[in-house]
């Protein structure tokens, strides 16, 4: 399956913060382990690593959480 999203893509996603920015560094197609904490992950809902723009804080979504930015 085709994945909505690749890495270097730009997106962003609501936070606690407001909108957040950041670039697509990893696509996870397999259960992973983020920040001590197990992430479901697979070929038809992958998990994102995006790295903020502003902080260069590491966050980790699902597809459904993030926009593209053009």
């Amino acid at each position: 399956m085709a994945h909505k999203f690749k890495v270097k893509d730009h997106v962003s996603w609501n936070s606690e913060a407001g909108r957040v920015s950041g670039t697509i560094i990893k696509v996870h197609t397999s259960d992973t382990t983020y920040k001590g904490h197990p992430r479901r992950a697979s070929e038809d809902e992958p998990q994102y690593e995006i790295q903020s723009d502003k902080t260069d804080h590491i966050a980790m979504h699902k597809e459904d959480a993030l926009r593209k930015i053009e």
